[in-house]
């Protein structure tokens, strides 16, 4: 995930996505087939200037990648940039969206969201109409999360098994990369947080403690400032990057979720020959060295 050196440039890139990309909303039980097929959208990031490459000025982490792959999800890369149409063709054809780093679903159009970093960022201002991030000393820490009694009945980590969820409470697993982060205080004195998103878990970080797991009461909405893919699928030598087998069990089961919801949505591309023109398979990771945070790019013009 990309950090940006200060909270008010926490907006989606260049251009917003179209309400019913970006905001989409619902999440009701839906009475058809599961997809066996989910194909996930996952947002570029603009490439800062120090990181742009002639392969292109905007990038997707192979890690996100591989972390829906490994659940059995494909990938199509949705660029920074493109009109509201070509938005709007997206939208209609995959069957979620990842952020890294609604009025379809309220149309019984189920398009699940999941907001990782960077992206838990981006929904907390979507959602609160304005920037309540506050700094926190969490730029390369492992974490346990401190779970909350609605974490036991969510949607989210009722899909754990009880002994991951009890490793990712008990030891330090959830690995934390960012600078800012919402306050509890924050989401407490804000109305339409606390009407939108129910919180699951918490963090500390010596002076703040802020949310580190929210899920939308009603829609099918999931943010997490911490990044389950890095567990996998990242190997820079830093604090914070855990590898035990409780933590990879532990990301595994947060990106099954994440699919489980996207084979709910029975959006399509028009034909097999547009579908396999926007996969990720079209385009080759650049291997990043393995002193890199990302050890693994996609680049985009």
């Amino acid at each position: 995930m990309r950090h940006f050196p200060a909270p008010a440039l926490l907006v989606l890139p260049a251009v917003a996505l179209p309400t019913t990309l970006a905001c989409s909303l619902w999440c009701g039980a839906m009475n058809q087939p599961l997809n066996s097929r989910p194909i996930i959208g996952v947002l570029a990031q603009e490439a800062c200037k120090e990181q742009r490459t002639t392969a292109g000025s905007s990038y997707i982490a192979a890690s996100y990648v591989k972390f829906l792959e490994s659940a059995g999800a494909r990938v199509v890369p949705v660029r920074v940039n493109l009109t509201e149409e070509e938005y709007t063709e997206i939208f209609n054809s995959i069957n979620g969206l990842v952020l890294p780093g609604g009025e379809a679903n309220d149309a019984s159009d189920y398009f699940p969201i999941w907001g990782s970093c960077l992206g838990f960022q981006q929904l907390t201002f979507l959602t609160a109409k304005e920037n309540l991030l506050t700094p926190t000393d969490t730029q390369a820490v492992a974490l346990p999360l401190n779970l909350t009694q609605k974490a036991y009945s969510s949607r989210l980590f009722q899909s754990f098994p009880e002994d991951v969820l009890r490793s990712l409470a008990e030891e330090s697993l959830a690995p934390h990369f960012h600078k800012f982060g919402l306050s509890t205080k924050n989401y407490s004195e804000n109305a339409r947080l606390k009407k939108f998103y129910k919180v699951l878990s918490t963090n500390h970080d010596g002076k703040t403690e802020f949310i580190s797991t929210m899920e939308a009461y009603r829609y099918p909405f999931y943010a997490l400032q911490w990044h389950p893919e890095k567990t996998q699928f990242e190997w820079i030598d830093k604090p914070g990057m855990i590898h035990s087998s409780s933590a990879i069990r532990a990301a595994f089961y947060s990106a099954s979720f994440f699919v489980s919801e996207a084979r709910k949505s029975n959006h399509r591309f028009p034909s097999l020959e547009e579908e396999e023109r926007a996969l990720i398979y079209n385009f080759c990771p650049r291997f990043m060295g393995s002193s890199n945070i990302f050890i693994q790019n996609y680049y985009f013009d």
